[in-house]
């Protein structure tokens, strides 16, 4: 299944995704730290959903109330189940 988020108060604008069953196969961060979004991307590749959320989920980025790894969390929060 492939799933577009758009994310907020993030620099990214766009966070795509693919999910075989619960394990995410594929993340794409449109915009924002190209070098963060490529290693996080490569890290979660191949994990359970509810392991992805439960690393990433309340980072914060410098003075915001979330982050890019944060509104992955999010997203994939709403495919849990």
């Amino acid at each position: 299944m492939k799933v577009t988020y758009k994310p907020e108060q993030v620099c990214a604008q766009e966070i795509n995704f693919e999910l075989d069953g619960n394990i995410v196969t594929n993340v794409e961060f449109v915009g924002g730290c190209p070098g963060n979004a490529l290693g996080l991307v490569n890290l979660v590749k191949g994990m359970e959903i509810e392991t992805v959320i439960e690393k990433l989920q309340g980072i914060l980025c410098r003075h915001r109330e979330t982050s890019c790894p944060d509104q992955l969390a999010k997203a994939l929060g709403k495919h849990v189940g």
